[in-house]
């Protein structure tokens, strides 16, 4: 069903590789004689107006009570999209560490992969609110880095910090909801 929260998280899909493309192309601004921190500032954009498409599908899900099995996979495989395409780009341009976006992908991956063992066995894993601060970090982390700012290799190992503790507070619940089930 393609409600309003389910198109916002699309738009998110659709504006992570446009974000991703500009990241690794400022010859388009170069070549048409604008600065190259107008690269920066049309990248950051894309990356805010996605990031607010996240906020708002899930409030609007949430409030409206349009929850839907295709939002419970487009939200979190758009917000996936969005940061890794940020990650990566900032990787590719030197902007970003290649062992702090190495970790985060693991991260990202690990999880997806205990998510899906979870479904599979009928056990519902909800994000943490370490998930929760980690993803704030994660997007406070990129928008310093496409902006070039001061602290963004600062603000983004303590978003790998965040990712790693919120990998293990996923790991526990697991765990836990696991017992349970078996006790049960």
């Amino acid at each position: 069903m393609l409600n309003l929260p389910n198109f916002l998280a699309s738009i998110r899909i659709v504006l992570a590789p446009l974000m991703f493309w500009v990241i690794l192309n400022p010859e388009i601004f170069i070549d048409n004689s604008f600065d190259i921190t107008w690269n920066y500032y049309f990248a950051s954009l894309l990356f805010v107006l996605a990031s607010i498409t996240d906020f708002f599908d899930g409030y609007i899900a949430r409030e409206w009570n349009q929850m839907t099995l295709l939002g419970a996979i487009l939200d979190p495989l758009a917000d996936k999209m969005l940061t890794l395409a940020a990650f990566l780009g900032l990787m590719i341009m030197g902007e970003a560490s290649v062992w702090a976006v190495y970790i985060i992908i693991v991260r990202e991956l690990f999880i997806t992969g205990i998510r899906t063992v979870a479904v599979s066995k009928g056990i519902s894993v909800k994000a943490s609110w370490a998930g929760k601060v980690k993803t704030v970090a994660q997007m406070i982390a990129i928008g310093f880095l496409l902006m070039r700012w001061p602290l963004g290799d600062a603000l983004l190992w303590f978003a790998v910090f965040l990712t790693v503790y919120s990998a293990f507070e996923y790991l526990r619940g697991f765990q836990k909801a696991l017992l349970k089930d078996e006790i049960s």
